[in-house]
């Protein structure tokens, strides 16, 4: 199941990446919280920033927590 929010789409795994990064997690750690590699991480969170519109890992986390996504 995805989550739809002002036409951009993100799955829940992409809301449990950004959930984990607004914890204050590392990126390594995700991956390994979440069973993927850290380069994983780092790929698919670039994905996230690109179909929701921001630069940087700080501003998606803001973006879903505006949204109430987190």
């Amino acid at each position: 199941m995805n989550v739809l929010t002002e036409g951009v789409e993100l799955s829940h795994a992409d809301v449990a990446l950004l959930a984990e990064l607004a914890k204050g997690v590392t990126v390594d750690r995700v991956g390994r919280r979440l069973d993927i590699s850290g380069r994983t991480v780092r790929r698919r969170l670039r994905g996230i920033c690109d179909r929701i519109g921001v630069a940087t890992a700080i501003e998606a986390v803001a973006w879903a927590a505006r949204r109430q996504l987190i």
